[in-house]
C-alpha cells in the first residue's frame, strides 16, 4: 500500500513530438500513416492519438452551448436535456387486432409515441378494394385506410399521452386527415395532440422509384399540411427529412449529412413559397437519421448534422433559435444480419447508445429479429427495454452533450461537418436534391462511394460477427411466421368496399381549395364524413402523371453471404448434407493451427461443411478421410516450411484420391507456377476476395449458379 497519495504533478506531461519519437523507433522504419492512421470512407483520416492541438480554444469557444446555436451540443438546453429522450416504437403488422395489441404491450412497457407504418397500398394512396392494391395491400405495414381502422389499431391508447407518427408514404396528406380526427373523436384538442405526419416525397421517390403523382404536386400538398400543422397542432410536425433510403443504400455518414441538408433545403424552399415563414418551415421539419454500429461516426454525425442545419437556416434567412433542429435516431438496417440474429441486440444497443449521446430527441430501437419479419413480443420487449435500461439504469440522459470536450469527438465533428457541407454543395450545384434524384446523380454518387466498403466486407477486412466471421455452421436458422396477408387483405376489401358504398357526397368537392391549408382542411372534413386513404388520394390527384425513377437498391452489409449461407442450407435440405470442404491440415497443431482455422471461419462464412479434425497431421490421414467422406474440396493448411516439403506431393494425392478442387491456405509467391502443376486449384490469405472464392466454388458445386 501506498505510503502518501500520488499526484498527477509527480507526472510529467508528456509532449506529441516525444510520444511521436518513441513510436517511430517501434514501428522501425514502417510508415506512422500507413500503420496507425485509420482511413475512413468520408475521406477522413483516422489518428491514432488527439491532443489539446486538435482542439484549439477558439473552436470550442465556437460550439455554444446546449440549447444555443449552431447546437452541436444538442438542440435542447441542459435543463431541458435531463428529462432524456423519447422512445417511438414502429409497428406494422398487417392485421388490425396484432398491431393493437402489440402496441398496448409497447405502451405498457414504457414506450412514449408509436410510429404507424401503412401498407404499401396505403402509402401508394390505394384502398385495398382498387384492383391496383392486388399485390400491394396488407404487405410492408398496416391495413389501416379509414377513421374506424386508425381507431381500431389504437384502440386502449391514450392519445393525450402517447404520441402517434406516420409513416404513410405518398399519402401523407389522407393519413393525416384521419388522424387528425382521431383525436378529435377521442376528445383530444390539438393544442395537445403529439405526433408526426411525416410528408417526405423525395424520400419515397428514392427508395420505391416512383410516386403516384407529379413531384411538384406532391411538393405542393407537403406545403399545404405544413400550413394547416403549423396554425393547428403546435405539437406536431408535418414534415421528415428521412435519409434511410441513401444510408441503407450505402451512403457514408458525409453523404447522409450532405443528402439531409439539400432534401431540408427543397422542402424548406416549398414551405417559404406557400406563405410560411423560414422559423415557421423550420419548425415543421424533423430529420430522421439512422445510426449504424461505427459508434463514433455515428455520434459526430448527428452532432455534425445539428451544426449544418443551423448553419442553413440562419444563411436561410431564420433566426438564431429556428436553426434548432428536431432529430430522430433509428438503428440502422443495413448492419443487421439474418444469421445469428441475436447479435443484432448488440448492434442495436451500440446504434441506441450512440443515438443517446448524441442528442437525438425520439430513438427507435429496432428488435433483433426485424429483418426476419414481424417480430414477436418478446422481441419487441428486448428492444424496448434496450434504450429504456440505458435510460432509466445507465443514465446517459444526466449529462448534456456527454461527448463535449473529447478532442476526437469534436474534430471528427468538425471534419465530418466539412465533408458534410461538401456533398451537400455537390447537390445544390446539381440543381437541387430533387434534380440530382432525379438524373441519377444521387444513385451514382452513393454507388461509387459504398464500392470500397463492399471489397473490404467482400475480403473480409471488415468482418461481420455470426455471418463473414466466426459463423455457427450448425446454427438453425431463426424463422418468424408470415401472417396471411391475402386473408388480411381481403378482409379489408370487403370492410372497405362498405364503407365506399356508404359515402353520399363527393369528396373531391371538399379538397378543391386553392389557399394553403384549404386542401388539408377538406382532406379533414372528408375523413370525418367517412372518405378512406384510397378515396382522399383520388380526389388530391394522385394516379395521374408521375415520375419514375430507378429505386435505390438497398445494400445490407451480410446479404451477399447470407445469399450464399441460403443457397447452402437449400442444398442441403435437396441433397441431404450442405457441401462438404476437408481440412487437410500438415504437422502438429502448433504448426498448421493458424491456418487451419483462418480456413475453417473463410469457408463457414459461405455455407460449408467444414471436416477438421480427421484429415490432420499427415498426408494419409488427408486421403484417408477424403476418401471416407468423399468431400468435392480439399485445403491444405500448414507452415510455408511444411508446404515446401509437403505441398505438392499432398496435391497430387488429394487430388488422385478425388478431390475436385485442392485449395492451399497461404501465399503462394514463387513457389505458386509449381504447386499448380502438382494439383493445387487455388490459394486463399489474408485479404483475398473471400466472397468471390466462396461463389466460385459454390458454383463450381453447382449450389448456386455461375
Amino acid at each position: 500500500m501506498l505510503s502518501e497519495e500520488l499526484t498527477l504533478d509527480e507526472f510529467p506531461p508528456v509532449d506529441y513530438a516525444a510520444w511521436r519519437a518513441l513510436v517511430d523507433v517501434d514501428l522501425a522504419g514502417a510508415p506512422f500513416e500507413k500503420k496507425l492512421v485509420t482511413g475512413a470512407y468520408e475521406g477522413i483520416a483516422i489518428q491514432p492519438l488527439y491532443t489539446a492541438a486538435d482542439w484549439p480554444s477558439e473552436r470550442a469557444a465556437m460550439r455554444g452551448e446546449p440549447g444555443t446555436a449552431p447546437f452541436v451540443r444538442g438542440s435542447r438546453s441542459t435543463s431541458e436535456s435531463v428529462a432524456g429522450w423519447r422512445l417511438w416504437q414502429e409497428h406494422a403488422h398487417p392485421d388490425l387486432g396484432s398491431t393493437q395489441q402489440a402496441i398496448r404491450d409497447d405502451v405498457a412497457g414504457g414506450v412514449d409515441g408509436v410510429l404507424l407504418r401503412l401498407d404499401c397500398a396505403a402509402r401508394s394512396g390505394i384502398d385495398p378494394n382498387d384492383a391496383a392494391a392486388m399485390d400491394l395491400a396488407a404487405r410492408d405495414g398496416v391495413a389501416a385506410y379509414s377513421l374506424d381502422d386508425f381507431d381500431a389499431v389504437l384502440a386502449g391508447v391514450d392519445l393525450a399521452k402517447v404520441a402517434v407518427a406516420l409513416e404513410a408514404g405518398a399519402a401523407f396528406v389522407p393519413a393525416a386527415a384521419l388522424m387528425v380526427q382521431l383525436w378529435q373523436r377521442r376528445s383530444v384538442g390539438l393544442d395537445r395532440a403529439v405526433g408526426a405526419f411525416n410528408a417526405d416525397p423525395l424520400a419515397v421517390l428514392a427508395r420505391d422509384g416512383a410516386l403516384p403523382l407529379a413531384i411538384d404536386e406532391a411538393l405542393a400538398l407537403l406545403s399545404d399540411l405544413a400550413v394547416w400543422t403549423e396554425a393547428h397542432a403546435p405539437h406536431v410536425t408535418a414534415v421528415r427529412v428521412g435519409t434511410a433510403p441513401y444510408h441503407h443504400a450505402g451512403a457514408t455518414a458525409a453523404q447522409d449529412l450532405g443528402v439531409a441538408l439539400a432534401t431540408g433545403v427543397e422542402y424548406l424552399r416549398a414551405m417559404t413559397a406557400a406563405g410560411l415563414a423560414v422559423d415557421a418551415a423550420a419548425r415543421q421539419l424533423v430529420f430522421n437519421m439512422a445510426v449504424g454500429t461505427h459508434h463514433f461516426l455515428a455520434i459526430s454525425k448527428l452532432r455534425a448534422a445539428r451544426r449544418l442545419w443551423s448553419r442553413v437556416v440562419e444563411a436561410s434567412g431564420g433566426s438564431p433559435t429556428a436553426g434548432a433542429m428536431q432529430l430522430h435516431a433509428k438503428t440502422s438496417k443495413r448492419v443487421l444480419t439474418t444469421r445469428d440474429p441475436h447479435v443484432n441486440l448488440l448492434r442495436n444497443t451500440a446504434a441506441v447508445f450512440a443515438a443517446a449521446l448524441g442528442g437525438a430527441e425520439t430513438i427507435t430501437s429496432v428488435p433483433f429479429d426485424a429483418p426476419l419479419g414481424l417480430p414477436d413480443l418478446h422481441s419487441r420487449r428486448v428492444a424496448r427495454n434496450t434504450a429504456i435500461i440505458l435510460k432509466e439504469e445507465g443514465h446517459l440522459h444526466r449529462v448534456a452533450d456527454a461527448p463535449g470536450g473529447s478532442w476526437y469527438l469534436e474534430r471528427l465533428t468538425d471534419e465530418l461537418a466539412e465533408k458534410g457541407w461538401g456533398v451537400f454543395q455537390q447537390v445544390e450545384a446539381q440543381g437541387g436534391m430533387r434534380a440530382a434524384l432525379e438524373s441519377g446523380w444521387i444513385a451514382a454518387q452513393i454507388e461509387s462511394a459504398f464500392a470500397p466498403r463492399a471489397k473490404k466486407l467482400a475480403d473480409r477486412r471488415e468482418g461481420i460477427v455470426g455471418v463473414s466471421e466466426f459463423a455457427d455452421a450448425k446454427h438453425v436458422r431463426l424463422e418468424r411466421p408470415a401472417p396471411d396477408r391475402a386473408a388480411i387483405a381481403r378482409t379489408a376489401a370487403e370492410r372497405i368496399a362498405s364503407i365506399r358504398r356508404e359515402q353520399a357526397f363527393e369528396v373531391g368537392s371538399l379538397v378543391s381549395g386553392t389557399k394553403p391549408g384549404e386542401r388539408t382542411v377538406g382532406a379533414i372534413a372528408a375523413a370525418a364524413a367517412g372518405a378512406t386513404i384510397g378515396s382522399l388520394a383520388g380526389a388530391l390527384g394522385f394516379g395521374g402523371a408521375s415520375p419514375s425513377i430507378a429505386p435505390l437498391a438497398l445494400s445490407p452489409f451480410a446479404q451477399p453471404f447470407e445469399e450464399l449461407r441460403d443457397a447452402c442450407d437449400a442444398w442441403a435440405v435437396k441433397h441431404g448434407a450442405s457441401p462438404q470442404v476437408l481440412l487437410a491440415s500438415l504437422g502438429r497443431p502448433a504448426q498448421h493451427g493458424p491456418r487451419s482455422q483462418y480456413s475453417k471461419s473463410f469457408f463457414e462464412a459461405g455455407g460449408f461443411l467444414v471436416i477438421q479434425d480427421e484429415a490432420a497431421g499427415t498426408i494419409d490421414a488427408a486421403v484417408a478421410a477424403l476418401d471416407k467422406h468423399q468431400a468435392p474440396i480439399a485445403v491444405l493448411c500448414s507452415t510455408d516450411e511444411i508446404y515446401a516439403e509437403q505441398a505438392a506431393t499432398a496435391a497430387q494425392r488429394l487430388k488422385q484420391a478425388g478431390a475436385k478442387t485442392v485449395v492451399l491456405a497461404g501465399v503462394p509467391g514463387a513457389n505458386e507456377a509449381a504447386w499448380r502443376e502438382a494439383g493445387v486449384d487455388r490459394f486463399i490469405f489474408m485479404k483475398c476476395d473471400v466472397l468471390a472464392t466462396l461463389r466460385e466454388l459454390l458454383a463450381g458445386l453447382g449450389v448456386i449458379s455461375a
